[in-house]
């Protein structure tokens, strides 16, 4: 069972951390799904990705395709592993169970700082996660950098 990370951003969007991630996971050798709620977000963050910085190129690919299976990071909404992937990556307050943890190396939970929404949302996997006996970790930026806070 991989342990949960919760990033509360506050200084950075949400795209330029979901690429830091998934350039250490794809470094580490793991194959990545991003999941979220939002096909609308997902699709946006599928352009930012192929639009990113010159020589960052991260090989990626939305779901629903006859090609899922060899994507090395997947986006979608759906609750299936069709690249089979070892870390899990949640955002727009995509739900993630203990059976997820426990079926990944990681699982990263990314929400925004600043929607009151989101913090309630993490605020409540935090709790139901770490109650079902899944190590967790929260790291926050709010000095700049990212500082792990707190650990279960």
């Amino acid at each position: 069972m991989g342990a949960v990370m919760f990033y509360h951003l506050t200084q950075r969007p949400l795209m330029d951390t979901l690429r830091m991630l998934v350039e250490k996971s794809l470094a580490a050798g793991w194959r990545v799904s991003v999941r979220g709620t939002d096909r609308g977000g997902l699709e946006a963050l599928d352009t930012a990705l192929w639009l990113g910085p010159e020589g960052s190129f991260l090989p990626h690919g939305m779901d629903g395709t006859a090609h899922d299976v060899l994507q090395p990071v997947l986006l979608g909404t759906a609750s299936a592993n069709a690249n089979g992937a070892q870390c899990l990556m949640a955002v727009h307050s995509a739900e993630i169970t203990p059976e997820d943890a426990a079926a990944m190396e990681r699982v990263c939970i990314l929400f925004d700082g600043y929607d009151d929404a989101a913090l309630a949302h993490a605020r409540g996997q935090w709790r139901a996660l770490t109650g079902a006996g899944v190590s967790a970790q929260y790291w926050s930026e709010e000095s700049g950098r990212w500082e792990k806070k707190a650990q279960t």
